[in-house]
């Protein structure tokens, strides 16, 4: 692993096969995709800026490189990707094999340019589009936040604001002796030429007979524009007495509705207006939003509080009403936005989801419940909640959550407002096409006073060793050797349609190009990039060979956060295998680590792309099918199975990722799993791998901090676990541990050491939260209470209320999940097996399949399906079960002796 390191560290990529399957066959028994993860502004101390311009093969296009074949005296180069002999410019008279330029060091494979201009910088470009169906509390929260945000955005950045909730106001803040500003009905989608029109852009210049207005060159004069974009250090005043003034949307709101929110007009007119004023520049709309949108050409529920918000359930079933009609108008803007250049923030903030955290808390229900009682009491029912607790509820607190959730009017915590259950939605899964696209940041908390929020703002504009390194304007290119195609891109971008031979047939994410467009990104922004590998074969001789070599070139055209426009240019070699002997090339540059993230990618894509895809059978067909062709053993003799070490730990990833928010969708809004995805999509290895498998540490006085395994058996009175799931950091405090810090012993001086104890997972905690964007939530709990169910949600089961033994001083799961041990462990008992089958088939335990197959080690499938066959009338099913059980027979029953 740690040479996969050396690489990320030296070219900012990580690809899942560092030699690559030389032919198309070959590349499909490999099972896992030939793909790169890229990530384009990745921070080199050492990387040089060449102050001139890159020199290009007149052919491919492609920038002199280090592999590049150099003839010194008749000063000519050989392009890598093409063979195109190109001949050195004058200023290149003086290169020999003593004097070469930069872009020929060996370890300079990434290097940028800058080419001088004499053009201005384009200065940074904010537009704030504020909600203001809040209730009074949020938005103080907000108006806070704002304040301290615009007082660390640079004074030469342009801000312009927009709020909106039955209408939308566009704040004129250069007319500073009043507060101004112009008015557009929520329910209509106003155009480029009405906005222009009605905001008085051409009465003091006239309009252009012809052609397209944008910008002061094309038909705007700069004062007109100042009127609405500002920069900070001039708009101060005006823009700080728009956010004092700032009020709950006045219009009344009946107590059966929603709140009247035009989400989808106010984003419209906010790209209009930046499309006529700045087009082309580092523009970012930051739209601040507190609910899901009622009105306007993208509303994705009606006002009635008795219709509720589509649900996972809903989209499955195409039942949504609202959705596909939303995402059609996101999608048009996302087109929009990309044409000009523009970013979409989106901070999204829902007070309704801590009504849920407290319900559980009351409750102290775990998240672990087996499935049926979980989902009889997260669905709502009705009978369930009033028929049995009525009675014994209706003395205490409670009943008031209770009635809200029937939508009636809740006393929560002092504050009088219409709840919903399923209102803590806020359209997040309609906005993701035009935030993704566009390379926008996302932010999904709970409220605008959560530290999530607050800090996450904050390090947008921050400029600090951890600052988010924010850029603008980006096209990626890529050259690759002609045995390569490229399938397509999954992550932030969006396709330029820029069609040619590099392209696939076969499309994955953002395909059919070779170009795209990165609106925003940022330095820890990356691309997944999936190839093709089109050889058909190879001769012997040729493919027996050490030095073939496959070549690729990422090009990254971006606005420098100094306004320059900078070239980034990353050139990679790896050698490609094929033939007999070439498994064990192919298992010695394996990423194991890169392969999940890649695997987690292309999963949450299909997710979301195909209806009837099946995640969790994919998977397992997929670990099956890789530890079939890489694994060893013999027939009918399941002990001698075994897997290079280079495998050894992606069958945990794999399980890990099946138990995931990505993969599964229960307990989650379709606008928490939209969020969780979209940050999948744009982190590096690191952080995405901790997204799959969080990472554990023990605390305790017997050691120093030390990994411990992601299990139930980690858990101990007299520890301290530090849980780093990404989204969530957890400290969890032994029972023991907890009992003496409530004692107060760490204030003692003679217990010096406990204070030191408990205060380092503190200190580690505020290392990685400094580091990470979006801020993670810090949850601190102990052992046994309501919120250590952050910690055992993601901890394997190994033991559970059906453990024979239970460790002692441990802790148990109430779960009916498999934990990775028993999926891994062999079995002579046919009678188990056809029982974890038949459950698998009722829908109780979703991935025993997987259990079903590895716990035979991938061995004699003729034999166990015939003998399961001969045993299935034992089992009682109905007949769409048997129905059922026969079509897994049949899945399983191929060409090929069952093993794909």
């Amino acid at each position: 692993m740690v040479e996969f390191l050396e690489l990320e560290a030296q070219d900012g990529v990580r690809m899942p096969w560092n030699v690559i399957p030389g032919t198309k066959q070959e590349a499909a028994h490999s099972i896992i995709p030939v793909a790169a993860i890229y990530t384009p502004l990745k921070l080199f101390p050492s990387m040089p800026v060449l102050p001139y311009s890159p020199l290009r093969c007149r052919t491919c296009r492609s920038v002199l490189n280090p592999f590049a074949i150099v003839d010194f005296s008749a000063k000519l180069w050989i392009c890598p990707f093409c063979f195109q002999r190109n001949h050195f410019p004058s200023h290149y008279s003086s290169i020999s094999d003593v004097n070469l330029p930069a872009e020929l060091f060996p370890n300079y494979t990434t290097l940028e340019y800058e080419s001088p201009s004499d053009a201005t910088p384009v200065p940074l470009v904010f537009m704030l589009v504020v909600d203001t169906c809040l209730i009074e509390e949020e938005m103080g929260f907000l108006k806070s936040a704002l304040a301290q945000a615009m007082d660390l955005v640079p004074e030469n950045s342009l801000v312009g604001m927009i709020t909106f909730g039955t209408f939308v106001q566009v704040h004129e803040l250069g007319f500073g002796h009043v507060s101004k500003s112009y008015v557009f009905k929520g329910t209509k989608d106003v155009s480029k030429d009405q906005l222009l029109e009605q905001m008085n852009f051409f009465a003091k210049k006239p309009r252009p007979a012809t052609g397209i207005v944008a910008g002061p060159r094309d038909g705007l004069s700069a004062e007109s524009i100042a009127r609405f974009l500002l920069p900070v250090a001039e708009c101060e005043f005006a823009l700080n007495s728009v956010l004092e003034e700032l009020q709950k949307d006045p219009w009344p709101v009946p107590a059966d509705q929603r709140a009247v929110r035009c989400t989808s007009t106010a984003l419209s007119v906010a790209a209009s207006l930046l499309g006529a004023c700045v087009p082309g520049s580092g523009a970012r709309i930051m739209a601040f939003i507190g609910g899901p949108s009622t009105e306007g050409p993208a509303a994705i529920v009606s006002k009635n509080l008795s219709e509720p918000i589509r649900s996972h359930k809903d989209l499955d079933k195409d039942s949504a009403a609202h959705y596909h009609k939303a995402v059609k108008f996101y999608e048009g803007l996302a087109k929009q936005l990309v044409h000009q250049g523009h970013v979409l923030d989106l901070f999204a903030c829902a007070l309704d989801q801590v009504l849920c955290e407290m319900l559980f808390t009351l409750f102290g229900v775990s998240w672990m419940l087996p499935s049926l009682i979980r989902a009889t009491l997260l669905g709502g029912n009705e009978a369930f909640l009033h028929k049995k607790l009525q009675e014994s509820l209706n003395s205490r607190p409670l009943v008031h959550i209770l009635d809200g959730l029937k939508g009636k009017e809740l006393n929560y915590l002092g504050r009088r407002s219409a709840f919903h259950p399923k209102d803590k939605r806020v359209g997040v899964a309609e906005l993701k096409i035009a935030v993704e696209r566009t390379g926008g940041i996302v932010v999904l908390a709970e409220s605008f006073g959560h530290a999530v929020f607050r800090e996450s703002l904050k390090r947008v504009f921050q400029s600090t060793d951890y600052d988010l390194g924010l850029s603008s304007n980006g096209i990626f290119e890529i050259n690759c050797s002609k045995d390569i195609k490229v399938q397509g891109i999954i992550g932030p971008c969006a396709s330029l349609e820029k069609k040619g031979p590099l392209c696939s047939d076969t499309v994955v994410g953002q395909g059919n190009t070779s170009a795209w467009k990165l609106c925003g990104l940022d330095k820890g922004t990356s691309l997944c990039l999936i190839f093709d590998v089109v050889k058909n074969d190879i001769p012997d001789a040729i493919g027996q060979s050490t030095s073939n070599q496959f070549y690729f070139q990422f090009l990254t055209y971006y606005q420098h956060g100094n306004g320059q426009m900078r070239l980034r240019v990353t050139t990679l070699s790896r050698r490609w295998i094929a033939g007999p002997g070439s498994i064990q090339d192919l298992i010695a540059g394996f990423d194991q680590e890169a392969a999940a993230v890649v695997m987690a990618r292309v999963v949450s894509f299909k997710m979301e792309t195909e209806a009837e895809f099946d995640p969790i059978r994919w998977l397992d067909r997929s670990l099956i099918q890789l530890c079939s062709r890489f694994g060893d053993y013999q027939k009918d003799n399941p002990s001698s199975f075994s897997i290079s070490p280079r495998f050894s730990i992606f069958p945990q990833f794999i399980f890990h990722l099946r138990r995931s928010q990505f993969v599964q969708v229960f307990n989650n809004s379709p606008d928490e799993t939209a969020y969780f995805r979209m940050i999948l999509n744009r982190e590096n290895v690191a952080n995405s791998v901790v997204m799959i498998q969080p990472s554990l540490i023990s605390y305790s006085f017997h050691s120093g901090p030390e990994p411990a395994l992601l299990d139930v058996a980690a858990i101990a009175a007299d520890r301290i676990l530090l849980l780093d799931s990404y989204f969530t950091v957890v400290i969890f405090h032994g029972a023991t541990i907890a009992q003496w810090r409530n004692a107060g012993y760490q204030h003692q001086p003679e217990h010096e050491v406990f204070a030191q104890l408990l205060q380092a997972p503190r200190d580690d905690s505020d290392a990685i939260i400094k580091e990470r964007f979006p801020v993670p939530r810090l949850v601190i709990c102990d052992q046994h209470g309501s919120q250590a169910r952050f910690l055992l949600a993601k901890l394997n089961p190994s033991a559970t209320y059906n453990s024979a033994s239970p460790l002692p001083g441990g802790d148990i799961l109430f779960t009916d999940d498999v934990s990775f041990e028993s999926s891994l462990k062999g079995t002579d008992s046919l009678t188990e097996v056809v029982l974890r089958v038949s459950r698998n088939l009722f829908g109780q335990f979703s991935w025993q399949i997987d259990a079903f197959l590895l716990c035979y080690k991938l061995q004699d499938f003729d034999n166990l399906l015939r003998k399961i066959r001969s045993r299935s009338q034992a089992i009682p099913m109905s007949s769409k079960r048997v129905s059922s059980w026969g079509g897994m027979i049949d899945l399983t029953s191929s060409s090929d002796g069952g093993r794909s």
